[in-house]
């Protein structure tokens, strides 16, 4: 079999409901690499969220925020911040709206408030052992790559309409990703498997949430998870099943990456 490379979403796809890893799912990501292939993530999250992950799966090439911090067996090899001004330009709206916001750069995430309530129940649900802390000008002489906007579903649209520089990509019922206009996990990909010197043919994903869109389109070879959202399983090629059920083992034995 060719040589192709295998990118996972995390959240509802590489790991359950639980936030947990699935014995499934790590035995599988091992097959894949004695088979000679490439394993990757592609994912929202920031690299230092995801670190303990990488480290069990032995897993050292991704694409992060969203595509905006691309790596390739632990070098950088694409960076792309967000616009100062605009990010400065946010931070005022967001603060006149009450609006919290939290600032990522590759190595730490800083909020813009000291404490609110929907940054500890939306960042709850990730599960993540480091928490975000106060500095409000972080965000000044850093590179950051994405930042989180705690609104309402209904409160987005005003940012939609302002902030031209950003695309807003929610991820939770109080927040949204916060990314350089037409950033996105397809374009990671598209510079990761340029550097490779694969073929795009070679490449397969699975996503489940909606920053997985424009990936699970690009990507020929594209799996949605069982629970994936409508609009994302529409974008993608084949559907396997639930994440809980084993569907990346599934989903990888469907498109013939792996044997029954």
């Amino acid at each position: 079999m060719e040589k192709s490379i295998i990118f996972f979403d995390i959240d509802g796809t590489l790991l359950d409901d639980e936030k947990r890893l699935p014995a499934s799912t790590k035995e599988s990501v091992f097959k894949l690499k004695e088979l000679g292939h490439e394993v990757a993530i592609a994912t929202g999250r920031a690299p230092f969220m995801f670190e303990e992950l990488r480290e069990e799966l032995g897993i050292h090439t991704y694409v992060s925020f969203n595509g905006q911090y691309v790596v390739l067996q632990g070098k950088p090899i694409h960076r792309n911040p967000m616009n100062e001004q605009a990010l400065e330009q946010l931070t005022v709206t967001a603060a006149e709206n009450n609006h919290p916001l939290v600032y990522m750069d590759a190595l730490d995430m800083k909020t813009s408030v000291p404490e609110h309530n929907w940054i500890n129940e939306s960042m709850g649900t990730l599960k993540l052992t480091k928490k975000p802390s106060h500095e409000p000008d972080y965000f000044r002489s850093r590179e950051i790559y994405q930042t989180l906007l705690f609104c309402q579903h209904e409160e987005e649209l005003q940012y939609e309409e302002t902030f031209g520089e950003f695309d807003f990509i929610r991820w939770h019922p109080l927040s949204v990703d916060v990314l350089p206009a037409g950033g996105s996990k397809a374009k990671g990909i598209e510079r990761l498997v340029s550097a490779m010197g694969l073929s795009i043919e070679n490449a397969y994903a699975f996503g489940d949430g909606l920053n997985d869109i424009e990936m699970l389109s690009y990507v020929p070879n594209s799996v949605a998870m069982g629970n994936a959202l409508p609009e994302v399983k529409e974008s993608a090629r084949y559907e396997t099943i639930h994440v809980n059920d084993g569907g990346i083992l599934h989903g990888l034995k469907l498109v013939g990456l792996l044997k029954e």
